[in-house]
Protein backbone atom coordinates (compact mmCIF):
# COMPACT_ATOMS: atom_id res chain seq x y z
CA UNK A 1 0.00 0.00 0.00
CA UNK A 2 1.15 3.15 -1.33
CA UNK A 3 2.36 5.81 2.05
CA UNK A 4 1.73 8.97 -0.14
CA UNK A 5 -1.80 9.92 0.62
CA UNK A 6 -4.04 11.80 -1.47
CA UNK A 7 -3.51 14.75 0.73
CA UNK A 8 0.53 14.46 0.54
CA UNK A 9 0.23 14.04 -3.23
CA UNK A 10 -1.97 17.48 -3.65
CA UNK A 11 0.94 18.45 -1.26
CA UNK A 12 3.75 17.45 -2.92
CA UNK A 13 1.81 18.68 -6.86
CA UNK A 14 1.50 22.40 -5.02
CA UNK A 15 4.79 22.63 -3.55
CA UNK A 16 6.67 21.53 -6.55
CA UNK A 17 4.57 23.92 -9.04
CA UNK A 18 5.73 27.01 -6.61
CA UNK A 19 8.69 28.53 -7.74
CA UNK A 20 11.39 28.50 -5.43
CA UNK A 21 14.55 29.89 -6.81
CA UNK A 22 17.78 30.03 -4.99
CA UNK A 23 17.73 33.44 -3.01
CA UNK A 24 14.36 33.63 -3.51
CA UNK A 25 12.85 30.68 -1.83
CA UNK A 26 10.01 32.45 0.43
CA UNK A 27 6.75 31.35 -1.42
CA UNK A 28 7.74 27.63 -1.43
CA UNK A 29 9.03 27.42 2.19
CA UNK A 30 5.36 29.57 2.72
CA UNK A 31 3.74 26.64 1.41
CA UNK A 32 6.07 24.13 3.04
CA UNK A 33 5.86 25.01 6.51
CA UNK A 34 2.14 25.61 5.97
CA UNK A 35 2.02 21.73 5.70
CA UNK A 36 4.24 20.77 8.53
CA UNK A 37 3.10 22.55 10.99
CA UNK A 38 1.02 20.25 12.11
CA UNK A 39 3.51 17.88 12.68
CA UNK A 40 5.59 19.13 14.82
CA UNK A 41 5.88 20.79 18.11
CA UNK A 42 7.15 24.26 16.67
CA UNK A 43 8.91 26.10 13.53
CA UNK A 44 11.34 28.79 12.85
CA UNK A 45 12.70 30.60 10.14
CA UNK A 46 16.18 31.92 9.89
CA UNK A 47 17.58 35.49 8.68
CA UNK A 48 17.98 33.95 4.72
CA UNK A 49 14.93 31.92 4.45
CA UNK A 50 15.80 28.53 5.55
CA UNK A 51 12.96 26.59 7.69
CA UNK A 52 12.42 23.65 10.19
CA UNK A 53 10.13 22.28 12.46
CA UNK A 54 11.27 20.51 15.64
CA UNK A 55 9.60 17.71 17.23
CA UNK A 56 10.35 17.26 21.36
CA UNK A 57 12.06 20.42 21.41
CA UNK A 58 14.46 21.09 24.46
CA UNK A 59 16.34 17.87 24.49
CA UNK A 60 20.33 17.82 24.58
CA UNK A 61 20.85 15.59 21.68
CA UNK A 62 19.51 16.75 18.68
CA UNK A 63 19.25 15.57 15.10
CA UNK A 64 18.55 16.95 11.56
CA UNK A 65 16.91 15.51 8.88
CA UNK A 66 17.25 17.73 5.96
CA UNK A 67 17.02 18.65 2.34
CA UNK A 68 17.25 21.68 0.29
CA UNK A 69 14.51 23.94 -1.09
CA UNK A 70 15.67 26.23 -3.86
CA UNK A 71 15.47 25.60 -7.56
CA UNK A 72 17.78 26.72 -10.28
CA UNK A 73 16.82 29.97 -12.08
CA UNK A 74 18.12 32.62 -14.35
CA UNK A 75 18.62 36.25 -13.33
CA UNK A 76 18.07 39.22 -16.10
CA UNK A 77 21.40 40.66 -16.99
CA UNK A 78 21.01 42.86 -19.80
CA UNK A 79 18.10 44.42 -21.71
CA UNK A 80 18.80 45.76 -25.12
CA UNK A 81 17.72 48.25 -26.61
CA UNK A 82 15.44 46.41 -29.10
CA UNK A 83 14.06 44.71 -25.43
CA UNK A 84 15.74 41.46 -25.66
CA UNK A 85 16.21 40.10 -22.47
CA UNK A 86 19.70 38.70 -22.17
CA UNK A 87 20.89 36.20 -19.31
CA UNK A 88 23.15 35.07 -16.35
CA UNK A 89 22.79 31.65 -14.65
CA UNK A 90 21.43 31.55 -10.78
CA UNK A 91 22.99 27.98 -9.97
CA UNK A 92 23.60 25.34 -12.01
CA UNK A 93 21.16 26.05 -15.16
CA UNK A 94 21.81 24.15 -18.31
CA UNK A 95 21.65 26.62 -21.29
CA UNK A 96 21.76 23.69 -23.87
CA UNK A 97 17.80 22.91 -22.86
CA UNK A 98 16.97 27.18 -22.87
CA UNK A 99 15.50 27.81 -26.35
CA UNK A 100 12.03 27.77 -27.18
CA UNK A 101 11.10 27.52 -23.61
CA UNK A 102 8.30 29.21 -21.63
CA UNK A 103 9.37 31.07 -18.69
CA UNK A 104 8.10 33.58 -16.04
CA UNK A 105 10.08 36.73 -15.21
CA UNK A 106 8.94 37.33 -11.85
CA UNK A 107 8.89 40.95 -10.77
CA UNK A 108 7.56 43.31 -8.12
CA UNK A 109 4.07 43.17 -9.45
CA UNK A 110 3.83 39.58 -10.70
CA UNK A 111 4.98 37.03 -12.85
CA UNK A 112 5.98 38.54 -16.81
CA UNK A 113 5.58 35.35 -19.31
CA UNK A 114 7.82 35.27 -22.30
CA UNK A 115 9.91 32.82 -23.74
CA UNK A 116 13.90 31.76 -24.52
CA UNK A 117 13.86 32.30 -28.70
CA UNK A 118 16.05 30.35 -31.02
CA UNK A 119 16.42 31.09 -34.89
CA UNK A 120 14.29 29.23 -36.96
CA UNK A 121 15.97 26.04 -38.66
CA UNK A 122 15.72 27.96 -42.03
CA UNK A 123 17.79 30.34 -41.06
CA UNK A 124 20.80 28.91 -40.05
CA UNK A 125 23.06 28.80 -42.42
CA UNK A 126 26.99 28.42 -43.44
CA UNK A 127 29.21 28.80 -40.07
CA UNK A 128 25.40 28.92 -38.21
CA UNK A 129 24.36 25.80 -39.84
CA UNK A 130 25.18 23.57 -36.32
CA UNK A 131 24.70 26.49 -34.06
CA UNK A 132 24.52 25.41 -30.43
CA UNK A 133 23.24 27.32 -27.58
CA UNK A 134 25.51 28.99 -25.11
CA UNK A 135 25.25 31.72 -22.20
CA UNK A 136 26.62 34.25 -25.10
CA UNK A 137 23.31 33.59 -27.73
CA UNK A 138 20.83 32.60 -25.76
CA UNK A 139 18.02 35.66 -25.01
CA UNK A 140 14.10 35.90 -23.80
CA UNK A 141 12.04 37.25 -25.78
CA UNK A 142 8.66 39.45 -23.85
CA UNK A 143 7.23 40.97 -26.72
CA UNK A 144 8.10 44.33 -26.08
CA UNK A 145 8.85 46.65 -28.68
CA UNK A 146 12.17 48.13 -27.25
CA UNK A 147 14.07 48.51 -23.64
CA UNK A 148 11.31 51.21 -22.19
CA UNK A 149 8.49 48.94 -22.95
CA UNK A 150 10.32 45.79 -21.20
CA UNK A 151 10.94 48.34 -18.27
CA UNK A 152 7.49 49.73 -17.65
CA UNK A 153 6.39 45.95 -17.56
CA UNK A 154 8.45 46.44 -14.29
CA UNK A 155 11.32 43.78 -15.49
CA UNK A 156 15.03 45.36 -14.74
CA UNK A 157 18.25 43.79 -14.09
CA UNK A 158 18.21 41.24 -11.33
CA UNK A 159 14.65 39.44 -12.06
CA UNK A 160 14.34 36.42 -11.52
CA UNK A 161 13.48 33.86 -14.84
CA UNK A 162 12.15 30.23 -13.90
CA UNK A 163 10.78 27.71 -16.57
CA UNK A 164 7.20 27.76 -16.59
CA UNK A 165 6.99 23.66 -16.71
CA UNK A 166 5.17 22.10 -14.06
CA UNK A 167 4.94 18.37 -12.37
CA UNK A 168 2.89 15.34 -14.28
CA UNK A 169 2.86 11.77 -13.29
CA UNK A 170 3.90 10.03 -16.39
CA UNK A 171 2.37 5.92 -16.72
CA UNK A 172 1.40 6.48 -12.60
CA UNK A 173 4.72 5.51 -12.31
CA UNK A 174 7.02 8.50 -12.17
CA UNK A 175 6.83 12.21 -11.07
CA UNK A 176 7.98 14.37 -14.08
CA UNK A 177 9.07 18.33 -13.82
CA UNK A 178 11.21 21.07 -12.66
CA UNK A 179 12.73 21.19 -9.66
CA UNK A 180 12.17 18.32 -7.83
CA UNK A 181 16.08 18.81 -7.25
CA UNK A 182 15.31 19.00 -4.31
CA UNK A 183 11.80 19.59 -3.17
CA UNK A 184 11.20 16.13 -3.84
CA UNK A 185 13.49 16.05 -0.59
CA UNK A 186 11.65 18.63 0.97
CA UNK A 187 8.88 16.33 0.53
CA UNK A 188 10.53 13.12 1.84
CA UNK A 189 10.95 15.50 5.28
CA UNK A 190 7.83 16.21 5.63
CA UNK A 191 6.05 12.72 5.24
CA UNK A 192 8.83 11.76 7.84
CA UNK A 193 7.20 14.19 10.31
CA UNK A 194 3.80 13.18 9.16
CA UNK A 195 4.24 9.54 9.87
CA UNK A 196 6.14 10.12 13.28
CA UNK A 197 2.92 11.97 14.37
CA UNK A 198 0.30 9.25 12.61
CA UNK A 199 2.10 6.85 14.37
CA UNK A 200 2.81 8.45 17.77
CA UNK A 201 6.14 8.17 17.90
CA UNK A 202 7.70 9.28 21.23
CA UNK A 203 11.46 10.01 19.92
CA UNK A 204 14.33 10.83 22.98
CA UNK A 205 16.12 13.18 20.88
CA UNK A 206 14.67 16.36 19.33
CA UNK A 207 14.07 15.95 16.00
CA UNK A 208 14.65 18.81 13.11
CA UNK A 209 13.16 18.61 10.05
CA UNK A 210 15.17 21.14 8.00
CA UNK A 211 14.26 22.53 3.95
CA UNK A 212 17.62 24.76 3.90
CA UNK A 213 18.02 27.09 1.40
CA UNK A 214 20.79 28.24 -1.48
CA UNK A 215 22.24 24.50 -1.92
CA UNK A 216 22.87 25.57 -5.84
CA UNK A 217 25.10 28.00 -5.48
CA UNK A 218 27.31 26.98 -2.58
CA UNK A 219 25.45 24.65 0.18
CA UNK A 220 25.34 28.05 2.22
CA UNK A 221 21.61 27.89 4.09
CA UNK A 222 23.39 24.75 5.24
CA UNK A 223 26.16 25.57 6.35
CA UNK A 224 24.08 29.11 7.90
CA UNK A 225 21.81 26.83 10.03
CA UNK A 226 24.32 23.78 11.08
CA UNK A 227 25.87 26.86 13.11
CA UNK A 228 22.41 27.98 14.59
CA UNK A 229 21.44 24.19 15.63
CA UNK A 230 25.01 22.77 15.97
CA UNK A 231 22.79 19.32 15.86
CA UNK A 232 24.64 15.91 17.21
CA UNK A 233 23.52 13.99 13.97
CA UNK A 234 22.52 14.74 10.61
CA UNK A 235 20.53 12.52 7.60
CA UNK A 236 20.58 14.63 4.21
CA UNK A 237 18.50 13.60 1.43
CA UNK A 238 19.21 14.96 -2.23
CA UNK A 239 18.94 13.53 -5.76
CA UNK A 240 21.44 11.67 -7.26
CA UNK A 241 22.02 10.74 -10.62
CA UNK A 242 19.95 7.87 -12.88
CA UNK A 243 22.96 6.52 -15.06
CA UNK A 244 20.59 3.94 -17.00
CA UNK A 245 19.27 6.33 -19.32
CA UNK A 246 20.98 6.98 -22.66
CA UNK A 247 25.21 8.82 -23.39
CA UNK A 248 25.91 8.15 -19.39
CA UNK A 249 29.33 6.74 -19.15
CA UNK A 250 28.63 4.23 -15.90
CA UNK A 251 32.33 4.16 -15.72
CA UNK A 252 32.91 7.75 -14.36
CA UNK A 253 29.25 8.02 -13.22
CA UNK A 254 28.45 4.53 -11.56
CA UNK A 255 25.62 2.78 -11.76
CA UNK A 256 22.42 3.68 -10.34
CA UNK A 257 19.00 3.13 -10.92
CA UNK A 258 15.16 4.73 -10.71
CA UNK A 259 13.18 1.80 -9.11
CA UNK A 260 15.78 0.30 -7.41
CA UNK A 261 15.69 2.19 -3.93
CA UNK A 262 17.52 4.56 -2.50
CA UNK A 263 21.27 5.64 -3.04
CA UNK A 264 24.00 5.38 -0.16
CA UNK A 265 26.64 7.25 -0.41
CA UNK A 266 30.53 6.47 0.42
CA UNK A 267 32.48 10.02 0.54
CA UNK A 268 34.83 11.67 2.76
CA UNK A 269 32.01 13.31 5.06
CA UNK A 270 30.07 10.60 5.49
CA UNK A 271 30.12 8.67 8.35
CA UNK A 272 30.90 5.61 8.30
CA UNK A 273 29.37 3.71 11.53
CA UNK A 274 25.75 6.16 10.44
CA UNK A 275 26.33 4.69 6.95
CA UNK A 276 26.62 1.51 8.19
CA UNK A 277 23.76 2.10 11.08
CA UNK A 278 21.31 3.13 7.95
CA UNK A 279 22.49 0.05 5.96
CA UNK A 280 21.06 -2.25 8.84
CA UNK A 281 18.29 -0.52 9.12
CA UNK A 282 17.33 -1.20 4.96
CA UNK A 283 18.40 -4.42 5.09
CA UNK A 284 16.33 -5.04 8.69
CA UNK A 285 13.38 -3.53 7.11
CA UNK A 286 13.90 -5.12 3.61
CA UNK A 287 14.57 -2.00 2.10
CA UNK A 288 15.90 -2.18 -1.37
CA UNK A 289 18.82 0.03 -1.53
CA UNK A 290 21.94 0.98 -4.47
CA UNK A 291 25.18 2.35 -3.14
CA UNK A 292 27.60 5.33 -4.75
CA UNK A 293 30.74 6.36 -4.51
CA UNK A 294 31.87 10.51 -3.85
CA UNK A 295 35.39 11.44 -4.95
CA UNK A 296 36.56 14.21 -2.48
CA UNK A 297 33.03 15.86 -1.55
CA UNK A 298 29.46 14.86 -2.05
CA UNK A 299 28.59 18.04 -3.76
CA UNK A 300 25.00 17.84 -1.11
CA UNK A 301 24.48 19.47 1.89
CA UNK A 302 25.50 17.00 4.04
CA UNK A 303 29.30 18.22 3.65
CA UNK A 304 28.42 21.60 5.23
CA UNK A 305 26.79 19.96 8.23
CA UNK A 306 29.51 17.21 8.30
CA UNK A 307 32.73 19.57 8.66
CA UNK A 308 30.43 22.02 11.27
CA UNK A 309 30.92 22.72 14.65
CA UNK A 310 33.86 20.45 14.85
CA UNK A 311 32.36 17.92 13.20
CA UNK A 312 28.84 16.47 12.94
CA UNK A 313 28.35 12.60 12.10
CA UNK A 314 26.28 12.98 9.00
CA UNK A 315 24.71 10.35 6.03
CA UNK A 316 23.53 11.13 2.69
CA UNK A 317 20.27 9.32 1.29
CA UNK A 318 19.81 10.27 -2.31
CA UNK A 319 16.86 9.84 -4.48
CA UNK A 320 17.64 8.16 -7.93
CA UNK A 321 17.11 11.29 -10.14
CA UNK A 322 17.04 11.22 -14.32
CA UNK A 323 17.32 14.56 -16.60
CA UNK A 324 18.67 16.47 -13.39
CA UNK A 325 18.47 20.23 -14.09
CA UNK A 326 16.21 20.01 -16.82
CA UNK A 327 12.68 20.32 -17.15
CA UNK A 328 11.62 16.72 -17.18
CA UNK A 329 13.47 15.99 -14.15
CA UNK A 330 12.11 11.96 -12.94
CA UNK A 331 11.39 10.23 -10.02
CA UNK A 332 10.32 7.09 -9.32
CA UNK A 333 7.34 7.09 -6.79
CA UNK A 334 8.34 3.80 -5.27
CA UNK A 335 12.13 5.34 -4.76
CA UNK A 336 10.52 8.27 -2.79
CA UNK A 337 8.16 6.07 -1.00
CA UNK A 338 11.29 4.61 -0.09
CA UNK A 339 13.52 7.58 1.06
CA UNK A 340 10.89 8.51 3.32
CA UNK A 341 10.47 4.70 4.83
CA UNK A 342 14.37 4.89 5.46
CA UNK A 343 15.13 8.25 7.36
CA UNK A 344 11.39 6.80 9.30
CA UNK A 345 13.16 3.63 10.20
CA UNK A 346 16.92 5.67 10.82
CA UNK A 347 15.80 7.92 13.14
CA UNK A 348 14.33 5.17 15.35
CA UNK A 349 17.70 3.15 15.53
CA UNK A 350 19.48 6.59 16.85
CA UNK A 351 20.26 6.57 20.46
CA UNK A 352 21.06 9.57 22.52
CA UNK A 353 24.53 9.85 23.08
CA UNK A 354 25.71 7.21 21.04
CA UNK A 355 29.28 7.57 20.07
CA UNK A 356 29.87 7.75 16.82
CA UNK A 357 33.52 7.76 17.22
CA UNK A 358 35.72 4.90 15.36
CA UNK A 359 38.00 3.38 18.36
Amino acid sequence: MSIINKKSESFLFQYLNNTSPTGFEAPGQKVWIDYIKDYVDEWHLDNYGTAYGVVNPGKDFKVVIEAHADEISWFVNYISDEGIIYVIRNGGSDHVIAPSMRVHIHTKNGKIPGVFGWPAIHTRHGKNANLTPSLDNIFVDVGAKDKAAVLEMGIHVGCVITFQDELIKLNDTYYCGRALDNRMGGFCIAEVARLLHKDKVKLPFSLYIVNAVQEEIGLRGAEMIANTIKPDVAIVTDVTHDTGTPLINNKVQGDTKCGLGPVLTYAPAVHNILLQQVIDVAEDNKIAFQRAAASRSTGTDTDSFAYSNGGVPSVLISLPLRYMHTTVEMAHQKDVESVITLIYKALQSIKPGQSFKYF
